[in-house]
């Protein structure tokens, strides 16, 4: 790129780290709170308030998590808020460390956990163009990052739509023909008669992920699901996804529209174990789980749709979470899993639930695979941006100053 220069990271940007400890976390915090996982927490202090990028600074694998954020959050000890100097702009900034994340990577140090030291980062060399050319890069691969927001915002207001059906017919027991129905009592209370009290294990087959090696995690291979793949209170987080090379069997393939379970959490505040997602039918392969979550398999006779629900929307997550143990880490067994105990409808009406449920899964799975390839196109920009083998300054972009 034209005038453009070779620095060190310190000559263009600012380090500073956060001060609270990873335990801080609360679920429904107020504000954000950015730890070293690729989950963002929440907590209800705030000790920032800036525009900046956020910099993981340990991580078992060396694999360090980066978040662009404007507003008030708080951050763990060991986790860099990184803010531009000279009127650079920071979100040129945060897609430029995306590319650096490899060499942070090998440059790391430690055995057991390794460390992204402020004396790395300083010395990390990097090419800036000028300001202008800065903005319309940021502002060209934000716009996709805009639309898969967007397109997220879409899925959660679908999956609002499915729970609401789903306890309406289900915890209410306002399901078609309901003024008609007789109730009975059971060990959970009154239920519909023809329901029955069911186990996790009467409807689903629950088996563990894989375990790997960092070195098994590759650019491109087989979808490779872990804890990351979940969001803090469930359903299936894109950004999560890996890809993984080494042996497996074919029994181990999680199909899509199948259901995971978290059952590992590295925090005592229990954000993920437990928590439900089922793998899109859309845009995404047959997979491979990790030991920090376990596959749901409808049982013949009854749908994944049906299953996922269930886990999903009644008291299942809060329930079980009660049952994890644990020192640093915390593990939820699996025999806690298939002991749940629910309300099974009869065929028909669990039929009829699928046939309205379905076409609201549908939906959040083409915006599922309209947002891995908006990541896939925005990854593939990426390196021609920063390299500058694309020219953006011959790119008309309108952009606003806020």
């Amino acid at each position: 790129m034209s005038n453009s220069m070779n620095v060190k990271l310190k000559d263009s940007v600012t380090f500073r780290t956060g001060k609270l400890n990873s335990n801080a976390a609360v679920e429904d915090g107020k504000y954000p709170f950015f730890t070293c996982s690729q989950e963002i927490f929440r907590t209800n202090t705030f000790s920032f308030d800036t525009e900046c990028v956020l910099l993981a600074g340990n991580n078992a694998s060396a694999i360090y998590p980066i978040f662009y954020y404007k507003g008030k959050f708080d951050a763990y000890q060991r986790t860099y808020i990184i803010e531009p100097k000279n009127g650079n702009d920071i979100r040129f900034f945060y897609y430029l460390l995306q590319k650096k994340l490899d060499e942070f990577k090998n440059q790391s140090t430690g055995v057991t956990t390794k460390f992204l030291t402020l004396k790395i980062l300083n010395n990390i060399e990097v090419i800036i163009p000028p300001k202008s050319i800065q903005t319309k890069i940021s502002s060209l691969l934000s716009a996709y990052d805009e639309l898969i927001e967007k397109n997220q915002l879409r899925i959660e207001k679908l999956e609002e739509m499915a729970q609401l059906l789903y306890r309406e017919w289900f915890v209410e027991f306002r399901f078609p023909g309901y003024e008609k129905q007789k109730f009975v009592d059971s060990e959970l209370g009154k239920i519909p008669k023809g329901w029955i009290v069911s186990k996790v294990s009467d409807v689903a087959k629950i088996s563990r992920g894989i375990s790997y090696r960092s070195d098994n995690l590759v650019d491109d291979g087989i979808p490779f699901f872990t804890i990351n793949s979940l969001y803090r209170n469930g359903g299936f987080k894109l950004d999560g996804l890996k890809f993984y090379e080494g042996n497996y069997k074919e029994s181990q393939l999680i199909k899509p529209n199948e259901i995971i379970i978290g059952v590992t959490d590295m925090t005592q505040a229990r954000l993920i174990v437990g928590s439900v997602a089922r793998i899109p039918s859309s845009g995404i392969e047959d997979g491979l789980i990790s030991m920090d979550l376990v596959r749901a398999k409808a049982k013949t006779g009854y749908s994944n749709e049906y299953v996922f629900s269930m886990l999903r929307y009644s008291d299942f997550t809060r329930t079980v979470k009660e049952f994890a143990n644990g020192a640093n880490v915390l593990h939820l067994s699996p025999k806690h899993i298939e002991k749940f105990q629910f309300a099974l409808p009869d065929e028909d009406t669990r039929d009829q639930f699928v046939e309205v449920v379905s076409p609201i899964y549908q939906l959040m799975d083409n915006l599922v695979r309209t947002n891995v390839l908006l990541t896939k196109t925005r990854d593939l920009l990426l390196p021609k941006l920063m390299s500058g083998e694309i020219d953006v300054s011959k790119i008309d972009i309108n952009i606003t100053e806020n």
